[in-house]
């Protein structure tokens, strides 16, 4: 989807001339009330450049790309439109699902080898039926992490997502191709998952701003799961108002997300824990953002959770991750013929949920609750947390592939910080934090469970604060 903003205005062009910048939704949706461009100009320019990049060999789709479907649906929201029916700001546009999510008609492959044979689903999930509802056009199932079970994206059977600014990097994961589908243009925006942050760490690495909601508010039935305790829905796009459009669609709630004044807004940071081993590059762009907000108004306050150094030790067996994977999965794997179909790290990851006792989990979910507790003290006057939403910018493949020890050392790393709020039932968005030219950095700014709506309006203004700084460095 070639596009070009010129004025207040958003002009397709053809697929084969380089994009100066990407449109948000909202600029799409100006186009088409305007009349500047149709919703099927808008799809058939994305089969043209998902076409291209297929040919290229680009992983970022899996299966077949459902162009009739979408052409249709975009004739019906010009015709829609035409009559004066626009049931949202997401009618006419293009989006991408994970392959996490029940689409009728489609097979629902979590990634995997093993679930190919499959019968296609027979309804939409509900997030699917939402979006669907609000008039978004459905273009394909997007590559991921098998069984959405690691933070990195590399996938042994469709394929590794390439980054979109370095192809000799990883896109991060799980929801690897539905950043990449965004970044590059193959889509306007995207359904994804968080277990343990993989809409953030792939919003990171790619430059890209995502939002994980709080838990259940977006229906995870018809999403094939991998944590019922953890697991959560949310979107990939361009802008935290794009994520604020999607948000409000996928969860049924429309919350205030006006943007806070930054003037005296109490932003939280920690050392403990969450900025250990931090890459330079990765620390230079947090300190740096750090600068602006307070330069702009707001108040940077340093508090202690000396608490979370207690996470490793806690998840130490694996933690309720493998617990409940190792629930779901355990009769596959007990079949030798089944378990050669899985990618190998995956499977050595959830094996580990058998060693995990019912007591045990007890105490999972006992240590969890405390934890909470001791957050909601900790950040009881703050507006909202920030950290680097991950220690590091997006590793290179080749460094992952065959070496087991280093993936596994990094997967944890890159998982790090976007699992402490998962683990604290809370929200965040991780938005782009790095200077001009630079390699992307992700800025995570979350609060607790159900502080969403304050999380996207605190997250607009440090969106507005940080863009100004870039633009003036440009």
């Amino acid at each position: 989807m070639s596009l070009v903003t010129s004025g207040n205005s958003v002009n397709p062009l053809s697929p084969a001339l380089p994009a100066t910048r990407h449109p948000t939704l909202r600029e799409l949706a100006r186009g088409l009330a305007s009349g500047a461009f149709t919703s099927v100009q808008l799809v058939e320019a994305s089969l043209e450049r998902i076409a291209e990049y297929r040919s290229a060999g680009g992983h970022a789709y899996v299966g077949p790309i459902d162009a009739d479907g979408a052409l249709q649906a975009a004739r019906a929201s010009d015709a829609l439109r035409a009559a004066g029916h626009v049931p949202s700001t997401l009618a006419g546009l293009p989006v991408s699902i994970k392959d996490l999510f029940d689409v009728r008609g489609q097979v629902t492959g979590a990634g995997a080898a093993v679930m190919v044979r499959q019968l296609p689903a027979a309804a939409d999930a509900p997030a699917v039926a939402r979006l669907r509802a609000a008039g978004a056009v459905l273009l394909g199932r997007t590559n991921m992490s098998e069984f959405a079970f690691s933070g990195l994206g590399l996938n042994p059977h469709h394929g590794t997502p390439a980054h979109p600014a370095d192809a000799g990097r990883i896109t991060g994961g799980s929801s690897s191709g539905s950043a990449v589908t965004v970044a590059l243009g193959l889509s306007a925006a995207t359904l994804g998952t968080d277990t343990g942050g993989s809409i953030r760490i792939p919003s990171a690495f790619c430059g890209l701003t995502g939002f994980k909601p709080t838990a259940r508010r977006v229906p995870l039935a018809g999403a094939y799961p991998l944590s019922r305790s953890l697991d959560s829905a949310g979107p990939l796009a361009r802008s935290v108002d794009c994520c604020a459009i999607l948000d409000a669609v996928l969860s049924g709630e429309v919350l205030d997300t006006r943007a806070a004044p930054l003037e005296g807004l109490r932003l939280g940071v920690t050392q403990d824990y969450v900025m250990d081993d931090l890459e330079p590059a990765v620390t230079s762009a947090f300190e740096r953002a750090l600068h602006h907000l307070s330069a702009a108004g707001a108040r940077i306050v340093r508090f202690g959770f000396a608490d979370l150094r207690q996470l490793p030790q806690i998840n130490a067996a694996g933690g309720l991750i493998a617990a409940e994977a190792w629930q779901l999965h355990r009769a596959r794997l007990a079949d030798p013929a089944l378990e050669a179909q899985y990618d190998p790290r995956v499977a050595q990851r959830i094996r580990r949920g058998a060693q995990i006792s019912a007591a045990d989990y007890i105490d999972l979910h006992d240590s969890r609750a405390r934890m909470q507790a001791s957050a909601r003290e900790r950040l009881r006057d703050i507006d909202a947390w920030l950290m680097p939403t991950v220690a590091v910018r997006a590793p290179l493949l080749a460094d992952l592939r065959d070496d087991d020890a280093r993936f596994f050392a990094t997967n944890s790393l890159v998982l790090r910080n976007t699992t402490v709020l998962n683990f604290l039932d809370g929200c965040a968005l991780s938005i782009p934090c790095q200077a001009p030219g630079e390699l992307p950095v992700g800025l995570s700014v979350g609060g607790l469970h159900g502080a969403d709506a304050r999380v996207l309006q605190v997250g607009r203004a440090v969106e507005s604060c940080l863009q100004a700084a870039c633009a003036s460095a440009a």
